[in-house]
């Protein structure tokens, strides 16, 4: 049954443009360093499933496009890569600590679904991103959220 998640990006870093002119439109979600999201990553996602394209850290955030995972949970390699910002010492390839899954662009907002108008659409009120203290940069998202916010995102 597919599934929704969003994932969270800073748009300096990483934004749904940079996504969009990727080869192919697609890349490794990688550099996921908390247990939580590396359990969804590694266990839950999987080939079919729905991103909401999130970019934190920008004035004002929001939803910016979806994505589709096109390639499951696989060890991310930038945890041996001991030049890589995200390497982790710990982590052994014949056991992997850090997990990334494929995303491929698949639609950008002609605006950003912001999180001021994400907390004022009452069917939202529930979604874990607006619960007090949520800062996992992957999270599920319901078939209800998901088709609220895509609405939103395309029927301006």
């Amino acid at each position: 049954m597919k599934k929704y998640w969003l994932m969270k990006t800073e748009p300096e870093t990483f934004s749904i443009d940079d996504l969009a002119r990727a080869p192919k439109q697609t890349t490794a979600w990688d550099g996921v360093r908390n247990y939580q999201a590396r359990n969804m990553l590694r266990d839950e996602i999987q080939v079919g499933d729905g991103v909401l394209f999130y970019h934190s850290s920008a004035d004002p955030p929001g939803v910016a496009g979806t994505a589709e995972v096109v390639r499951a949970g696989y060890p991310d390699a930038t945890q041996f890569d001991a030049k890589s910002d995200h390497h982790d010492p710990a982590a052994r390839p014949d056991d992997p600590r850090w997990y990334v899954v494929d995303i491929k662009f698949a639609s950008r907002f002609e605006q950003p679904v912001t999180l001021p108008e994400l907390r004022q659409t009452p069917a939202l009120r529930d979604m874990v991103l607006l619960r007090k203290g949520s800062r996992l940069s992957v999270q599920p998202v319901t078939p209800a959220e998901w088709k609220t916010i895509v609405g939103m995102g395309t029927g301006r």
